[in-house]
């Protein structure tokens, strides 16, 4: 489900390895997701969803920090769409993952591999030629 393609770089080689670092979190989340083994890996999952919190807030940072030093024209909109990912993110990893787990990490899988994916293919690519041009 988390695949990185070259169609995804948007040719910041930083950028592009956190962007890989996120699919591999992503991975992560899925690999637990579909685990049918009749084991309780709450822990795991919880533990899953912060990294994915914490990489992710870690990222947008980065990215938000170009979008200044770069005065990247479409930065406030880029913002509203992080800060809604997070929001997200927290809200169903919030959820009771003790009663509902499956339902909650795929939930959380299918978000993220959507938003993800439109996400770089679509609003990371826009800031591509700004930052470029800057010489990051």
């Amino acid at each position: 489900m988390f695949h990185w393609q070259d169609k995804f770089s948007c040719g910041i080689k930083e950028i592009d390895r956190q962007h890989q670092k996120l699919f591999e979190i992503g991975t992560k989340v899925y690999d637990l997701a579909v685990l049918k083994d009749d084991f309780d890996h709450y822990d795991e999952m919880t533990q899953a969803i912060e990294e994915l919190i914490d990489y992710t807030e870690y990222h947008f940072g980065y990215e938000e920090a170009l979008f200044k030093k770069y005065q990247y024209e479409d930065a406030f909109t880029h913002k509203v769409e992080h800060d809604f990912f997070v929001k997200k993110i927290k809200r169903i990893g919030n959820k009771d993952l003790d009663e509902n787990q499956d339902q909650t990490l795929m939930e959380i899988v299918t978000f993220v591999a959507d938003w993800i994916s439109g996400h770089i293919l679509d609003t990371d690519m826009k800031y591509k030629e700004c930052f470029i041009k800057g010489g990051v």
